[in-house]
Formats: C-alpha cells, sequence, structure tokens
C-alpha cells in the first residue's frame, strides 16, 4: 500500500509530500497524523536543519480538509477535529526548524492554512490559494486568525465572507508567496533556500521561531477555544453536511 505521506532526506533537509493525488492530497486524521509524526521526527534528528513540505501531482498541495471525514460529523466529533488541529497547527509552530512550502499547486483552505504557517513560500504562476470552507458550509475560525495575523483584517474579512481563490500573481504581491518560479523549479528553489536555512546558527534559529510563536500564543490559544464552539454549533446544525454535498454536486462528484 502506497503511503499518504512520504519522506525523503534531501542533503540537511526533511522532505514531506503530501500523496494522494487522486484527492488533490486532500488529508484526514490518519494523514495529518503522520505529518505531524514526521514533523516532530526530522526535528530530534540533528542531521536535519529544515523541513520543506510539497504535494505530489500537478494540481494541488493540498485541497485541505477531505470531506469524505467531515461531512458525518457531529458536535462531539467536531470538537475532537479541532484538537487534532491544534495538534497540527501547534506542531507547525513550536518546530524548532524551518519550513519552506514548496507549492507545486492550490492550497486551499486548511492547507492555505497550513503553507502561512511555514517560514517561505515558494510557487509557480498557476498556484491558487484562498478560504473558500464558507462555500462548502464550513465556519472559518482558524484561518482568519492566521490570515489576521500576516495579512491583516480587512484583507481577512474579505477571503473569508467570499471565499475566492487568489492566483499567484496576488499571493505574491500581498507577501504570502515569497518566490514565483517556473513550476519545474519549485522543489528545487525550496530545497536550496532549506538549506541555507539549515546552515545558519541553529541556537539563534530556534530562538526566533520559538519568539515568533511566544507573540501569538495568546491568540492562538483563544483561537482553538473558539473554533471548538464555533465548530460544535455548526456541525451540530447538519449544515455543513447540506452544503458540502451541494458544492461536490455542482462539480459533479459524490462524496
Amino acid at each position: 500500500m502506497v503511503s499518504a505521506v512520504l519522506l525523503e532526506r534531501r542533503e540537511r533537509v526533511g522532505l514531506i509530500t503530501l500523496n494522494k493525488p487522486a484527492k488533490l492530497n486532500a488529508w484526514d486524521k490518519p494523514m495529518r497524523d503522520l505529518i505531524v509524526d514526521a514533523l516532530r521526527g526530522y526535528d530530534k534528528d540533528p542531521a536535519i536543519g529544515a523541513v520543506v513540505m510539497t504535494g505530489t501531482g500537478e494540481r494541488a498541495f493540498s485541497a485541505g480538509q477531505d470531506f469524505a471525514e467531515a461531512h458525518d460529523f457531529d458536535a462531539d466529533a467536531a470538537e475532537a477535529w479541532i484538537r487534532e488541529w491544534e495538534a497540527f497547527y501547534g506542531t507547525l509552530r513550536r518546530l524548532t526548524k524551518p519550513i519552506v512550502m514548496a507549492l507545486n499547486g492550490t492550497a486551499a483552505g486548511s492547507a492555505f492554512q497550513v503553507a502561512l504557517l511555514g517560514d517561505i513560500r515558494v510557487a509557480h504562476a498557476d498556484v491558487k490559494m484562498g478560504q473558500p470552507e464558507i462555500n462548502s458550509g464550513i465556519a472559518s475560525i482558524t484561518g482568519p486568525w492566521i490570515m489576521k495575523e500576516i495579512l491583516g483584517m480587512s484583507r481577512t474579512v474579505e477571503l473569508t465572507l467570499t471565499g475566492r481563490m487568489m492566483n499567484a500573481d496576488e499571493c505574491e504581491r500581498i507577501g504570502i508567496v515569497h518566490h514565483i518560479v517556473p513550476r519545474e523549479q519549485v522543489l528545487p528553489k525550496a530545497l536550496e533556500i532549506a538549506n541555507e536555512l539549515a546552515a545558519k546558527a541553529p541556537l539563534a534559529m530556534r530562538l526566533d521561531r520559538a519568539w515568533f510563536a511566544d507573540m501569538t500564543e495568546a491568540g492562538f490559544r483563544q483561537t482553538i477555544d473558539a473554533a471548538i464552539q464555533s465548530h460544535r454549533e455548526s456541525y451540530g446544525s447538519g449544515e455543513p453536511a447540506r452544503k458540502m454535498e451541494d458544492f461536490m454536486a455542482a462539480r459533479g462528484h459524490a462524496l
């Protein structure tokens, strides 16, 4: 059986490749657990100085949440789900080593959030990024907090309420993509940057990343509490399941 997450070492860089191309690398709990384990493993490995995350295929870095998992959530399942995101996002925030996101394709919803929690983002001209949860009936709580920290409130409100996807040029213009390169150069460029970061002073790198997390820790904790409350109400109402069905039917897909 092919793993949903592939691991590889490239010089001093630990590479994590999302490997569900048939589902646009959308993740469920087993896949998220593999990613978190990989991140923690690389963080403990003294031979690794930086991490790169990318996806298999040309269409998507990740489409975010796998609807097949989320469709049948009730209030209790939604709370457990947010606790899983707390662990995933907390691991990204507290990693002692830098993270470069090699965006081989679309990063939507929670994948957009994961990409923003990396340190440097490399993309190609056809990449799209955004927070489309409202289009499938899912409330956005963690996403707006992450976006506000990086983009400010006005842009956060607009992206959250419209659910629109931004093209690569806009993403670069507003500062969330740092490098746009030809499609075939996305991973090589990300690895180049990651190896440069891996050569930096490790203590200074660890202290800098820890301070970034410390500066926003209170907001992160408030956000997790708010997400639990909101998603319990949302999934308890049944609205997300109905909207997910409409969203997928409009695209000719079944859950």
